[in-house]
């Protein structure tokens, strides 16, 4: 892909990075506030899409979009049009068209790094964020490189994963994060059904406290459509157990077995992911994991599938919003291979 900026662009930025041992996300600062980022892109769209690539996620600062129709315009001029939420694993809320709140997770409570909807058949090739409230402190956007993320994986379970892939086991409950309505967008059961049917979810209604399972086996890597590299693209981590607060995940333990659990990840075979397997998954993304102090106004263009994001807990007021682009189809992705 064509690297080259016009000279004009050039002129009106600056290119660094968080600290010189940081390479993500690169930072493209405007000179100017009164530079109009939306215009600033669709001329040079070619040149961010190839930084994208090389670094894994962009982040623009000092261009001062403060509200979600001008960063919903920043998603288009980046990339293609902002997408719904579908199939949903976290309250988030809706603000303008097809721009969300981050998430309305509690403020005391951190959120393992995860790549955007990598339990799905089709999910976004870009997420956005957009700060309009930097925290009192904390609540920074986290980022792991899920190519790194792989590189660190011993072979060994690297390879058991790839051959296996990963189950997702999901329960409904009332009271318990999102219910069915909430997740598929609909109170039709049909219309879940059909859902289910039409992306390889296994479901079965309850009666009683789960009033619906699903059950999705999914790859545990891909390799990017654009670069071709291996990325740890899913979230086995993420829906474990293990990745919980250790009091929710104490309660969890005392109150569900692993097949009553709201959310719990298998090996593709439906067989228990070992304690000290699960542990090394995790220490690979926290070493990989670098943070960014958020600033009003700032724009972070994350590859979802060569950068894996998160949250951490926060005190004071926050508003980071969120949008999704590039709907991508797990079917035409290359699935990486064992070594």
């Amino acid at each position: 892909m064509n690297n080259v900026i016009t000279e004009e662009a050039e002129r009106s930025i600056t290119t660094s990075f968080i600290s010189p041992e940081q390479s993500l996300p690169l930072v493209i600062t405007a000179k100017d506030t009164s530079i109009n980022l939306v215009e600033w892109a669709e001329k040079n769209k070619r040149y961010i899409t190839a930084k994208k690539e090389q670094y894994g996620a962009v982040l623009f600062r000092g261009f001062d979009v403060d509200s979600a129709e001008a960063f919903e315009q920043v998603i288009e001029a980046t990339s293609s049009k902002a997408i719904k939420y579908m199939e949903r694993s976290s309250p988030r809320d809706a603000v303008s068209g097809n721009i969300y709140t981050s998430t309305s997770q509690p403020k005391e409570h951190e959120i393992f790094l995860h790549t955007e909807q990598s339990f799905n058949l089709t999910f976004p090739l870009h997420i956005y964020f957009n700060c309009h409230t930097a925290a009192e402190s904390g609540g920074c956007t986290p980022l792991a490189d899920t190519r790194k993320v792989f590189q660190r994986i011993p072979e060994a379970i690297r390879n058991k994963f790839i051959e296996k892939g990963y189950l997702y086991q999901r329960n409904f409950m009332k009271y318990m994060y999102v219910s069915w309505q909430n997740c598929y967008q609909t109170e039709d059961k049909e219309q879940v059904e059909n859902y289910c049917r039409n992306n390889q979810i296994d479901f079965l209604w309850g009666e009683d406290d789960i009033a619906l399972t699903t059950r999705q086996l999914r790859p545990i890597a891909s390799k990017h459509p654009a670069t071709n590299e291996n990325c740890w693209f899913n979230h086995c981590t993420f829906f474990n157990l293990a990745t919980l607060d250790p009091n929710m995940q104490h309660f969890l333990r005392d109150s569900f077995s692993d097949q009553e659990l709201p959310n719990q990840t298998f090996y593709g075979d439906g067989s228990p992911i070992e304690q000290e397997v699960i542990e090394t998954l995790i220490q690979a993304y926290e070493a990989e994991k670098v943070t960014f102090p958020w600033q009003a106004g700032d724009v972070l263009m994350v590859d979802n599938m060569l950068v894996a994001h998160g949250r951490e807990s926060f005190t004071g007021e926050r508003l980071v919003l969120t949008g999704m682009s590039e709907p991508c189809f797990l079917d035409k992705v290359k699935l990486s291979e064992p070594a």
